[in-house]
């Protein structure tokens, strides 16, 4: 790590990091273990734990690297530009990760049933590959894959949860301001409200798939319904689990007080994630639980 004193015209290039390569490792293990957990092999789910432990342990020292070399004022207007630029590419790469499984949504509700059951050019569709299927929505056919299920209400869990998020980004744009006017106090208080909400979202989610498999037997394997509705709120939810702990993260640096009025990136790129993640819940209340 480079302890040189930041100069405005001088570009800062850290030292060489193993943290990359380890990444890699760990996120190839954790994919292998992913697929082999869904595939029922019986060293699936440990090989996923595993995967999982070396990337949060691979992020947590190479996020502590950064963080030192922050604080240490390694970091000169040019590099936060250049944070900046990264966040606003991967919050653009998660939109088009989440529009994917959209138009996956899209194309399986307004484009794939209306063939099979032999609207407009399907009408060969039908009767070759499944004649009589009549169209429906939600499905899990053809085939009544899964058997019968039950669809979660929207204006039940869903839509507290959706007032929960709405909530919590209010809180998070409140702490704002308070780090800005240099209000630490305040900064903490409504941060730390946001990462309460972030966590009563997520158990509010954990008991609504414990209700979709014990009592309404919607399951990933109940046909295209299931598989679209916990493909798009289980990634979700897993974004705002990492949310939560960016923010975490953000309230003890904001307690340390590693952030001031003008130079406080850090916080800003957690924020801009929170609001994505806020944005991207709004779409899918409207698409998977009302529409």
């Amino acid at each position: 790590m480079a302890h040189n004193t930041p100069d405005a015209n001088v570009y800062f290039v850290p030292s060489h990091s193993k943290w990359p390569f380890v990444a890699s490792v760990a996120m190839l293990v954790l994919m292998v273990g992913v697929a082999s957990w869904l595939n029922d092999t019986q060293w699936g789910r440990w090989t996923f734990c595993a995967g999982l432990a070396m990337l949060v342990f691979t992020l947590f020292l190479w996020f502590g690297d950064v963080i030192r070399e922050s604080v240490g004022g390694q970091y000169n207007h040019q590099v936060d530009g250049s944070f900046r630029m990264g966040m606003v590419w991967f919050i653009f790469s998660e939109v088009m990760f989440f529009g994917a499984f959209f138009g996956t949504l899209f194309y399986s509700r307004n484009l794939s049933l209306p063939w099979l059951a032999g609207e407009g050019r399907g009408v060969m569709t039908n009767e070759l590959l499944w004649n009589g299927y009549s169209q429906a929505w939600p499905t899990n056919g053809p085939g009544d894959i899964g058997g019968a299920f039950q669809t979660i209400p929207a204006w039940g869990l869903p839509l507290l949860n959706t007032l929960i998020l709405l909530s919590s980004g209010v809180a998070l744009t409140i702490a704002h301001h308070a780090l800005k006017a240099g209000k630490r106090t305040q900064l903490l208080v409504w941060l730390g409200l946001t990462v309460g909400l972030g966590v009563m979202f997520l158990l509010f989610q954990a008991e609504e798939y414990m209700h979709a498999y014990g009592a309404l037997n919607l399951t990933l394997g109940s046909g295209i319904y299931g598989s679209t509705f916990f493909m798009l709120t289980g990634f979700h939810g897993a974004h705002v689990a990492l949310g939560t702990i960016m923010l975490i993260v953000m309230w003890f640096r904001s307690a340390r007080g590693h952030f001031t009025r003008d130079n406080h990136f850090g916080f800003e790129a957690a924020a801009w994630y929170w609001h994505f993640v806020d944005v991207v819940w709004l779409m899918l209340f409207l698409f998977v639980y009302v529409l």
